[in-house]
């Protein structure tokens, strides 16, 4: 065992004194420094250190051995009633916890099982949690040759390797390995790939004519859901981000790493910025390596989006709670790495973006009629947009991250909930019948959540150009204005009646209550 945990010490480069290499958002610096107390004692002696303020207090993500409750980035909260469920308020609290939050990394991390141990520091591991949905390794083989003579193009398959195809240089643990690969599923699981991982005869990247390629930085592999759409899209990245929480480490979050896209079709998407948070190197994907043998001196295959009670697609939540601190976290991390601004507000006023459509359904009828009922309502400010590719992704997150209340039809686009502040609420103008799909990433995310509940007091309308059987997401609204009116004002007095709301709005000065120009946005 001792053998194995000085391996994988070895799993992640060691951080030079390059600090701006950390490149975490302010308050995530702390948990960076207690996480690696090596890096917190170079900066401690370091006088060119810029990061002294932060080594003052340990801080803990959740997931650390030596954690306490109580003691994590955040601790649920859960005031609706648990009983039911489960047994006592903190069995409600620790059980959203494990679904939706770090919790769900620690659980990951205790899982870790080595199916392939090493004896000698040069040789391969590879490590895999449950079912094995989240795997990494050190000197593995791929073999992608047999991808030159195939014709067909390569999406959600779960032929790409075949017996040979992937192995390394260690002792296989074959009976744990096949136990594993239970959950055969192109999103569930690695178990379609890894399971024809294979002993080699030879160490792959020591041995000549092994390898056309070696690849020496960290390698995340990624199978990736629906590019087109927001909602399932960001399930890759937010289980990407739990990942780099998973690999541990001074370089658990750097950018100097590859990703390789596990498809044969050309990345293209509207949220491909969002990549840059994580990587600051071009996209590969299987046309990259098509013909070749490709060694991996370090590689990950990250959590997948539609595990078996996963996240966020899948995710059951427990009666009651909201606020994951991993969501937040999340939530953070990207608009940092992406470098979105947050404006100092010039005035009072609550920040209402409302969403608008430009799709076939799911659009308001009576939208300029909705607007038009609080255009002089002294208290918002109304910002109507539509998020499509005429507005930038970077864009699209800077004007969710400076609104209050976020308004819009069940639609992907709410995903921006994600971004909003702490203080914010979403007003889902109707669910279209499906309940839970934001609710829940709401509560995941710690935001308000108002949606419309008197079905007689909207109105639908349908032309009879889908085909499939009638439902509610394949239809055009219109909604009573005044309860429109009751249910935002249910959204902007939560956002005024929280502390962290009133304690940024106290920071505009005299001068800017007095001015009547608009802000950046």
């Amino acid at each position: 065992m001792k053998l194995i945990i000085f391996i994988f010490l070895k799993f992640i480069q060691v951080l030079t004194c390059n600090y701006s290499t950390i490149n975490l958002p302010p308050e995530h610096v702390p948990y960076y420094f207690t996480a690696n107390p090596e890096i917190a004692e170079k900066c401690r002696i370091d006088t060119e250190c810029p990061y002294k303020e932060y080594l003052t207090e340990k801080k803990y993500w959740g997931y650390e051995l030596d954690h306490q409750w109580g003691n994590q980035y955040s601790v649920p909260e859960c005031p609706g009633d648990h009983k039911g469920w489960v047994k006592t308020k903190f069995d409600q609290e620790n059980t959203f916890y494990t679904q939706g939050d770090f919790g769900f990394v620690k659980q990951q991390i205790k899982e870790l099982k080595v199916l392939c141990e090493p004896l000698f520091q040069d040789d391969s591991i590879l490590e895999c949690s449950d079912h094995l949905r989240y795997c990494r390794g050190r000197n593995i083989m791929i073999n992608f040759t047999q991808l030159a003579s195939r014709p067909d193009p390569i999406r959600y398959k779960m032929d790409v390797l075949s017996h040979g195809d992937i192995g390394g240089y260690c002792d296989l643990n074959q009976k744990e390995l096949d136990k594993q690969a239970d959950h055969i599923s192109a999103l569930q699981s690695w178990g379609p790939e890894i399971r024809y991982f294979s002993k080699l005869k030879h160490r792959p990247i020591i041995s000549n004519g092994d390898c056309d390629v070696v690849l020496e930085k960290p390698t995340y592999i990624m199978k990736i859901d629906a590019t087109i759409n927001m909602y399932h899209h960001f399930c890759d990245f937010l289980n990407l981000y739990a990942s780099l929480h998973l690999n541990e480490g001074p370089e658990a979050f750097s950018t100097d790493v590859h990703v390789l896209i596990w498809e044969t079709f050309t990345y293209r998407s509207l949220f491909e910025d969002s990549w840059k948070a994580f990587t600051e190197h071009p996209l590969w994907d299987l046309k990259t390596f098509r013909g070749e043998t490709v060694c991996f001196k370090n590689v990950i295959f990250p959590l997948l989006p539609r595990m078996i009670f996963g996240l966020y697609y899948n995710t059951p939540l427990i009666y009651g709670c909201r606020k994951s601190g991993l969501f937040h976290a999340f939530s953070k991390h990207m608009l940092h790495r992406l470098k979105i601004p947050i404006y100092r507000r010039i005035n009072r006023k609550i920040k209402i973006t409302f969403l608008s459509r430009d799709t076939k359904y799911r659009r308001v009828l009576n939208e300029e009629a909705l607007l038009d009922s609080i255009k002089d309502n002294d208290e918002y400010e109304v910002n109507r947009v539509i998020y499509n590719r005429n507005i930038p992704f970077k864009k699209q997150l800077e004007i969710s991250a400076n609104s209050d209340v976020l308004v819009g039809i069940h639609g992907a686009g709410l995903t921006h909930l994600l971004f909003l502040p702490d203080w914010a609420a979403v007003f889902e103008l109707y669910n279209c019948e499906d309940a839970n799909c934001y609710a829940d990433l709401a509560r995941l995310r710690g935001v308000h959540y108002v949606t419309w509940k008197n079905t007689e007091k909207l109105s639908s309308e349908t032309d009879d150009s889908h085909e499939g059987a009638a439902h509610a997401k394949f239809a055009n609204y219109s909604f009573d204005v005044e309860e429109f009116k009751r249910l935002l004002k249910e959204a902007t007095d939560y956002v005024k009646n929280q502390a962290s709301y009133q304690e940024f709005l106290n920071k505009i000065s005299p001068e800017d209550q007095n001015n009547d120009l608009h802000d950046e946005l």
